[in-house]
């Protein structure tokens, strides 16, 4: 059986030239490093630092139908939102796990952007087609548009030449629309993946190349770089944010992964009273953060976590060595009687349990929380 062909983003050959190693990411070839992961993470850190993330998927959803449609199927409650903000959600399944974990945008009364994980699309599409039954108008646009996140304390500041659109002004998880170098229609939206602060400009693709151009070029003065998929892993890691597929997916229960937050039980949703009946209950096991208490020993996904006397309690979920913190650190599920900050537990590393102690979200002070 042949492979699918990767598909690929449409600065492909702009990465190409800048030096990138391409590698296969959810089924788009992507620019994963440019220098070194290191380099690139403190850039954006201390810095200014510019992603190409248009592999993400977006879908809008139009008509009088369409917040009942999203209401039905996600479990944030949608009906908060206000033109011009958007909110973190998840699609729940019917059996208590995630379909996937995506943004919903409000950009207009009856007129709502979805951006979901390129790894889903397909997936989540027809997830909502299935549970489409009012005639909400629905259109798939990911292969229409490019997606940058340029991001970092810098990032205002490097992009403010660039639209006549109030950088400043623009709340957490708030966006405008607006002309960005000369783009027509460009969504700019203070959301991001880093907990370094920054924007995410959703551009059509003609405009693609000229506005990475542009923003290169306005941010030289700031020192911007482009930044691969390997340091967006590791300053999304120090954050505490879940990356589907190693965090969360369709077998864990939002409120197993600490998304309780997001899962609003003033309205009915797919499997909201089993996930009611959960929360009333108790969960069993919970996502926590932890850091590793010495330098030596890097945690990685489906390391077996123990107690002191080498009971199993749980398993790494995404771990790795955290560039601001200099040691290791991770996401697993471990027993709920294991989940309070502070608690000590054991990363099973080639034969050798190594203390780690649970530590409260984000694992990296002074960085933003969703």
């Amino acid at each position: 059986m042949e492979a699918t062909p990767l598909k690929t983003v449409a600065l492909h050959d702009t990465h190409q030239q800048l030096g990138a190693k391409i590698v296969p990411f959810a089924g788009y070839a992507m620019p994963v490093r440019y220098s070194s992961d290191l380099e690139e993470h403190h850039t954006v850190r201390r810095g200014v630092g510019i992603f190409d993330v248009s592999h993400m998927g977006e879908f809008r959803l139009r008509g009088p139908q369409a917040l009942d449609l999203i209401q039905r199927t996600t479990t944030n409650d949608a009906s908060k939102l206000q033109p011009g903000k958007a909110q973190y959600s998840c699609l729940p399944n019917a059996e208590g796990g995630i379909v996937d974990d995506l943004l919903v945008y409000m950009l207009a009364e009856n007129d709502y952007f979805l951006v979901v994980n390129a790894s889903n699309i397909e997936k989540d599409w027809n997830w909502l087609v299935q549970h489409n039954t009012a005639g909400v108008e629905m259109e798939n646009v990911s292969d229409q548009l490019s997606l940058f996140a340029v991001q970092g304390p810098k990032a205002a500041a490097a992009l403010a030449s660039l639209t006549d659109v109030d950088l400043g002004a623009i709340p957490y998880y708030s966006f405008a629309q607006g002309t960005f170098a000369g783009a027509p229609g460009v969504i700019i939206s203070a959301t991001g993946y880093t907990g370094a602060g920054g924007f995410e400009l959703y551009v059509p693709n003609e405009h693609a190349a000229h506005v990475w151009q542009q923003v290169m070029a306005a941010g030289q003065p700031y020192g911007i770089k482009p930044i691969g998929l390997g340091a967006r892993d590791t300053l999304r890691l120090e954050m505490g944010y879940c990356l589907y597929g190693n965090d969360i997916d369709d077998t864990t229960s939002p409120l197993e992964a600490g998304l309780g937050w997001i899962t609003k039980f003033t309205k009915d949703f797919t499997n909201s009273d089993n996930l009611k009946a959960q929360k009333a209950a108790g969960v069993q096991r919970k996502l926590v953060g932890f850091v590793m208490d010495g330098p030596g020993g890097l945690p990685r996904s489906h390391y077996p976590l123990v107690a002191a006397d080498g009971a199993p309690i749980g398993e790494v979920t995404s771990g790795g060595q955290s560039p601001t913190l200099s040691r290791g650190v991770g996401l697993g599920y471990v027993k709920t009687e294991f989940a309070a900050p502070g608690t000590p537990i054991f990363v099973q590393v080639r034969g050798k349990n190594l203390p780690a102690t649970v530590a409260k979200l984000p694992l990296v002070p002074g960085t933003e929380e969703v």
